[in-house]
């Protein structure tokens, strides 16, 4: 397995629900590592970057509006297979078909509300990461533990 970058951000329900420091738990006792991060108020401009793949569709301008609601959290995690691992914590889109131990399982009801987003894909992610941080401001880092969790 390779090592992985990903983008994740806590969307604003997650933030408003204070759900900040149990999200980043699971992350961080997952053996995952936080290489940037940042909580911002998303603009217009930058949220309709991020979410110009669904342009059109029904539901886009009610997420640009839900997106720039409130704060976020952006951040970019570092592990083993880390996307599709990240994308297996967080869960189904749909709250309702997410399991239980997934975070959308375990916090949310909606799927307009559904707490977190991930990368899913390599190509995804690269480009979530290049839109949300400069190459400053991901910091390249050793964990102590990496032996403890890494074959």
């Amino acid at each position: 397995m390779k090592m992985e970058r990903t983008f994740v951000m806590i969307k604003p329900d997650g933030v408003q629900r204070r759900l900040i420091g149990q999200v980043l738990q699971r992350f961080e006792q997952a053996g995952l590592k936080i290489v940037a991060m940042k909580f911002l108020a998303v603009s217009k401009e930058l949220a309709e970057k991020h979410y110009e793949v669904h342009k059109g569709k029904p539901f886009y301008e009610g997420l640009i509006e839900y997106i720039t609601s409130g704060p976020v959290v952006a951040m970019v995690i570092e592990g083993q297979n880390a996307i599709e691992r990240v994308r297996q914590m967080v869960g189904a889109t749909d709250p309702q078909k997410a399991m239980p131990g997934t975070i959308r399982g375990d916090f949310c009801q909606h799927i307009g509300r559904n707490v977190i987003h991930a990368s899913d894909g390599e190509e995804t992610a690269k480009k979530e990461i290049s839109l949300w941080f400069s190459e400053e401001e991901i910091v390249d880092y050793k964990m102590d533990d990496d032996r403890w969790i890494y074959e």
